[in-house]
């Protein structure tokens, strides 16, 4: 088969000087991973191919095309930029039929469906976050973002198929007027041999060590509030809050000011740990030094965090939201709790942490839900079964 990436806003190569984003490598493992399974890819980004380093693709199988400008594009760029990126791509295609095509996000599935709409090329959509729910968890302020929320559901009602990453997201496409029969949940995968229980661990010392990974973004304030609170109430515990800007321009970012403001005020400065942003080679040794994961969130669409966490064989503690709610199983692979409860999950904390037997058990389950649920293999796997049905649709239709 034949497949055509759209990914406007990545790219599955690093550039020069900066480390490869999230979008990006599930942009490379996903093209890799279906490369493997004997198919040819084309990945078309709207990043310019300028200043990145002389790398070669993910795999023989894979190629990348440039098209349109670079840098670092807001949605308004990327929107703007869709009628010039969308020309090529129909150029190419006539040339270079695809069997079919996969967009990733909503800027991408507008330009894919304006190329492929004569060609009668079967178009699938991943959108990875919807516009309604960023809005509606505040990631997003209610004025921003007209243009997405109204045009996704009009991408999600014109594709032949839609992939959703959570069965939340599955929930709200529904709602948006998105047919359940074109929606297939498919969730972002993991690194199943680099997130491992086996590898090289963080050093700590002897206090029960918990984890959890954030931006530090404004959105996020609540529930990393709602962690400080707790730790006040586990005596013995450390808490790293690793990710955000790098270390050395933490004291210039205002969210991190009232973290630390805060957790003076509850005298657990000495039992937090600001790393700020990490090397991705860090991650894992952290990872599989930690006694818990932590994810408080209102709102993750992705749940790759907590899967990461999973798979370096360490319990996750999260509220049931996004992909969250999908990923962690409660009471085998870690526990659910409400968010906004900090006494609630303080309770919660001591006691999985008196009873190492059940930490052990809860890590064996989430390295096991991690390979066999997450692992990138099965997620291609899957990822090619809505590529067949999407092109039987489209023949059935041209009969």
């Amino acid at each position: 088969m034949k497949i055509a990436l759209v990914a406007q806003h990545a790219t599955p190569l690093p550039t020069e000087g900066a480390s490869q984003a999230g979008d990006g490598i599930r942009l490379r493992e996903l093209s890799q991973h279906l490369a493997r399974k004997g198919h040819r890819v084309t990945v078309y980004t709207g990043k310019a191919g300028a200043g990145r380093l002389d790398r070669s693709a993910p795999h023989p199988r894979v190629r990348v095309e440039y098209i349109g400008i670079g840098g670092k594009l807001d949605d308004q760029d990327l929107l703007a930029g869709v009628p010039a990126f969308s020309g090529p791509l129909c150029e190419r295609w006539r040339c270079e039929r695809p069997d079919v095509v996969h967009a990733l996000r909503w800027t991408s599935g507008l330009a894919a469906l304006a190329a492929a709409r004569d060609l009668r090329i079967p178009v699938v959509q991943s959108f990875d976050s919807l516009g309604v729910a960023e809005r509606r968890h505040g990631v997003i302020p209610s004025t921003a973002g007209c243009e997405r929320i109204r045009l996704e559901p009009a991408i999600g009602r014109s594709v032949t198929a839609v992939l959703a990453g959570s069965s939340a997201e599955e929930s709200d496409l529904t709602r948006l007027g998105v047919p359940r029969r074109s929606i297939t949940v498919v969730p972002c995968g993991v690194d199943t041999d680099e997130f491992a229980p086996e590898g090289p661990v963080a050093s700590r010392g002897g206090r029960r060590r918990l984890v959890t990974v954030t931006g530090l973004r404004e959105y996020e304030h609540e529930s990393l509030v709602t962690l400080l609170r707790a730790l006040s109430l586990v005596p013995g515990a450390e808490l790293i809050i690793a990710g955000g800007p790098d270390r050395a321009e933490l004291p210039a970012d205002p969210e991190y000011h009232r973290l630390a403001a805060l957790a003076e005020t509850l005298d657990v400065t000495g039992r937090v740990l600001f790393t700020g942003q990490l090397r991705r080679s860090a991650l894992p040794p952290l990872l599989r030094s930690a006694d818990l994961f932590l994810s408080m969130s209102g709102f993750d669409p992705s749940g790759t965090a907590c899967v990461e966490a999973m798979a370096c064989g360490t319990p996750v503690v999260a509220t049931a939201v996004g992909a969250q709610a999908d990923a962690v199983v409660d009471g085998t692979t870690g526990i659910m709790v409400p968010p906004g409860r900090p006494a609630l999950l303080a309770q919660r904390l001591r006691q999985v942490l008196a009873h190492p037997m059940l930490l052990e058990a809860f890590g064996v389950a989430a390295a096991d839900r991690a390979r066999s649920r997450y692992s990138w293999d099965r997620i291609a796997h899957e990822t090619t079964v809505v590529y067949d049905s999407a092109l039987g649709a489209a023949a059935a239709l041209a009969a």
